[in-house]
């Protein structure tokens, strides 16, 4: 049921997404996207930003545990903002309610805790559901740019902003932060290419 979902609702919706959504970065979930599709675009952004810059500033960021910590709530006000049948938003609501967990450790059981942030990785709901949560994580500064697959995401500075680049990495650990994501600082990659 839910590729069934995917493919007739959410897909198609985020091809037309609300103005405060974008998906244009992203190269995961879609039927062109993939890990190569989205190294082709880094390089490809990368070489032309080098044609007119002296060089490029490349930060790969990692948002630790992202799809563990995804809120549910948070996932679905932005759900909300696409163009679906109210069915399908209802849906989700109900894929999303009602989960809880325990745990068993030598013969004793923990009491249930209802689950309200997770989303599960492997299913169609659950990868599109991230992409849909990143998707107002914007550039602030014209130029700059993001290259997206799933979590995995890499700012592109040119050197005529380089002065942007604290701005633009507090705006991502707000952003992070808002979105009950960790940005981890330790796994943080910065490449400049001359």
């Amino acid at each position: 049921m839910s590729y069934y979902i995917f493919d007739q609702f959410l897909y198609p919706a985020l091809l037309v997404p609300p103005c405060n959504l974008t998906f244009s970065d992203q190269y995961a979930f879609r039927p062109t996207g993939s890990t190569t599709a989205v190294l082709v675009q880094l390089f490809h952004t990368v070489t032309e930003l080098l044609s007119d810059h002296p060089y490029v500033v490349v930060i790969a960021l990692d948002f630790s545990k992202a799809f563990d910590t995804v809120r549910h709530l948070t996932v679905l006000q932005k759900l909300a903002s696409l163009d679906i049948p109210d069915c399908v938003y209802n849906w989700l609501v109900d894929y999303f309610s009602g989960n809880s967990h325990c745990t068993a450790f030598h013969g004793q059981i923990s009491p249930l805790l209802n689950i309200s942030a997770s989303i599960i990785q492997g299913s169609a709901v659950g990868l599109v559901s991230y992409v849909v949560n990143a998707g107002d994580l914007i550039i602030l500064t014209p130029g700059n740019r993001f290259c997206k697959y799933a979590d995995d995401t890499c700012l592109v500075i040119p050197a005529s902003n380089i002065d942007s680049r604290t701005e633009e990495l507090d705006s991502i650990h707000t952003w992070a932060s808002t979105n009950n994501l960790k940005l981890n600082l330790n796994k943080k990659a910065v490449l400049s290419q001359r």
